[in-house]
């Protein structure tokens, strides 16, 4: 299971273990918060297209979907 603090997911990289349309590299580009500090919304961004896809950020957690980092 990959290691998430929300508070630091803006920014992070992420490879797709699985490309979908050519698009294997993301960028969290947008993540908001509630008044309790819980994340409600995130979005990535493909590095190469520039494309914007909402995500549950905790598919993040998934090895079997999602490798930290660009590899």
């Amino acid at each position: 299971m990959n290691q998430i603090n929300p508070r630091k997911l803006r920014g992070s990289k992420w490879t797709a273990v699985t490309p979908r349309n050519k698009e294997k590299h993301f960028l969290v580009s947008d993540v908001e918060y509630d008044e309790e500090g819980s994340v409600t919304s995130c979005t990535i961004e493909a590095v190469m297209s520039k494309n914007e896809y909402p995500i549950n950020w905790r598919e993040l957690k998934k090895p079997e979907i999602w490798r930290q980092g660009w590899k």
